[in-house]
């Protein structure tokens, strides 16, 4: 699949809405929720006036000239925050567009914008049931801590 990576435009941030509800694990056998849950705060907190903040960082996987991925970083209060200063990764693609190496090309990306830029790790969340984990662990993120249900991860730049 022909695609390109590159930093998301300011017009686009609004996409950001469709790539948080997309980045929701769902279970197979599990009902998706509403795309109104976008709204909660524990979600708002990866998308509200992205852009505004110096670690507010996202690049974006083009195909045919539409967007079918993102990932964006920022330094914030999420499921998988370590500490203030290093920023937590939301990553998603249209399911379709899924298993092409688009994700890790991505996350890759990412890290190494990040390393440019001084920072020494990055953090996430992931549930321990998403297939996504094994990408993380391929490009370099490790677990660090778990509850019941996700895994924390961290990278060192």
């Amino acid at each position: 699949m022909n695609y390109s990576i590159r930093k998301i435009r300011e017009d686009e941030y609004k996409l950001l809405d469709d790539f948080i509800y997309e980045a929701i694990f769902i279970p197979d056998d599990v009902e998706p929720p509403p795309k109104s849950i976008i709204y909660q705060t524990d979600l708002q907190v990866y998308i509200r006036n992205f852009g505004t903040e110096k670690d507010d960082i996202c690049f974006v996987a083009e195909t045919d000239g539409n967007v079918v991925g993102a990932v964006w970083v920022r330094d914030m209060q999420d499921y998988g925050h370590i500490a203030d200063g290093v920023p937590s990764f939301a990553i998603s693609l249209y399911k379709e567009y899924r298993n092409f190496g688009i994700g890790t090309k991505l996350m890759t990306t990412m890290l190494s914008e990040l390393k440019s830029r001084g920072y020494k790790k990055t953090s996430l969340a992931v549930q321990k049931a998403n297939y996504a984990v094994r990408m993380y662990k391929k490009v370099g993120f490790s677990i660090v801590d778990e509850n019941d249900e996700e895994y924390i991860m961290v990278c060192e730049l």
